[in-house]
């Protein structure tokens, strides 16, 4: 989002982010940092608002939480924007800001553009989360709701585009591929130093590394099972980077099957990302077999950007088993068997004189692809 927000800055355009105040994974220093509710940043108008925090653990208060977001939202934009709006860009999850997004078209006579970057509820539903039958009914008329009501529906895949207009039966024309970007000058700065492998004692190991959330979607007991059936190749390290429900469950599951292999660390700070993914060997991504939607994980385009391979297992459905296949950047396999993927980790590791290679066709393609400018200029063409 904000680097939406400075890329069309920089454009000419006069931008206003309408977000939540930072509530997790801050910073120490930023702890008990204050935000105004109103301030410019960077050129860039910033409204905060008060909301209750979206990462509860408890997935009924989530629930109600996100219900009541837009009323939360619509408030403070009555309240405090003043000034024409000619676009509003709504991002989806959560899916109820839609409703958010249709009254400040109607208000404001702007249009109305829903960023649909998973398709809720029936990711949801495929992982198990969303189990009541009236909580479904309600969130699928929501979404309907939101499809019928945006005057154009942005996708970041051709299969998305599919899955919308032959399961929800939203017109293609109504439909545009707006691609996921991902800014490559942060990575290209920063050059590999190894500050992360010695921060955590891995200094001479071949490091998979997997940043980010650890939650459902994930699937991450695939990665721990499978460093339990390789855990005599003493040079391969598993170094788990983030936090998320699930972490608790994967520890103790690492302690009781004595893995040596397997590290966790926390969340590092967006600034020192890149060079945390510069110090790994190999980017690991994965994505439960349950999930039945086209879902594209964003940390592959981190890890081509970093310029190193990537090694995915994804649910059959998702797209980023052709983004990695055409970018030639390493492998993707069905998330559905811990031998596969054993043996796919073995596969790369014993192709040690290719990652070079992997990696800076990754580069390439995601330069090519998914920079930053060549993605806000499509979504700028539906403005």
């Amino acid at each position: 989002m904000r680097e939406l927000a400075e890329g069309l800055k920089d454009r000419g355009y006069g931008v206003t982010v309408v977000t939540s105040y930072p509530q997790h994974n801050l910073a120490d220093n930023n702890k008990n940092f204050y935000f105004d509710r109103i301030t410019m940043e960077d050129e860039i108008e910033v409204l905060r608002i008060k909301t209750i925090s979206p990462h509860i653990a408890n997935y009924f208060l989530r629930g109600i939480s996100q219900v009541i977001l837009p009323y939360f939202f619509l408030y403070n934009v009555k309240k405090f924007i003043k000034h024409r709006i000619d676009v509003v860009v709504v991002y989806s999850p959560p899916l109820p800001l839609a409703v958010a997004g249709r009254k400040i078209r109607d208000l404001y006579g702007a249009k109305y553009i829903l960023n649909v970057q998973d398709l809720f509820p029936q990711n949801a539903i495929d992982l198990g989360i969303l189990k009541n039958n009236m909580l479904i009914r309600y969130f699928e008329y929501m979404e309907k709701e939101a499809y019928s009501q945006a005057d154009t529906i942005a996708v970041h895949s051709e299969n998305n585009k599919i899955y919308l207009n032959e399961r929800k039966g939203v017109l293609q024309d109504r439909i545009r591929v707006i691609h996921n970007w991902i800014d490559i000058e942060p990575y290209s700065k920063v050059m590999r130093t190894g500050r992360f492998r010695k921060m955590f004692n891995i200094e001479n190991k071949f490091i998979f590394l997997f940043a980010g959330v650890i939650g459902p979607s994930q699937g991450l007991d695939l990665i721990i099972k499978a460093a339990r059936k390789i855990k005599d190749v003493k040079d391969i390290c598993f170094l788990i980077v983030g936090d998320g429900m699930e972490k608790k469950r994967l520890l103790k599951m690492a302690e009781e099957y004595s893995l040596e292999n397997v590290i966790f660390k926390p969340f590092v700070s967006k600034d020192e990302y890149p060079e945390l993914v510069k110090d790994a060997d190999v980017g690991l991504v994965c994505l439960s077999s349950m999930n039945k939607t086209p879902v594209i994980p964003g940390k592959i385009l981190g890890y081509m950007a970093a310029s190193i391979p990537v090694v995915a297992f994804l649910n059959k459905e998702s797209d980023g088993h052709q983004i990695i296949k055409d970018a030639d950047c390493g492998y993707s396999e069905i998330s559905d068997s811990v031998e596969k993927v054993a043996a796919t980790i073995k596969k790369i590791y014993n192709e040690r004189n290719r990652l070079k290679e992997y990696g800076e066709n990754g580069f390439s393609y995601v330069q090519e692809n998914f920079e930053r400018n060549v993605c806000i200029n499509r979504l700028e063409e539906i403005f």
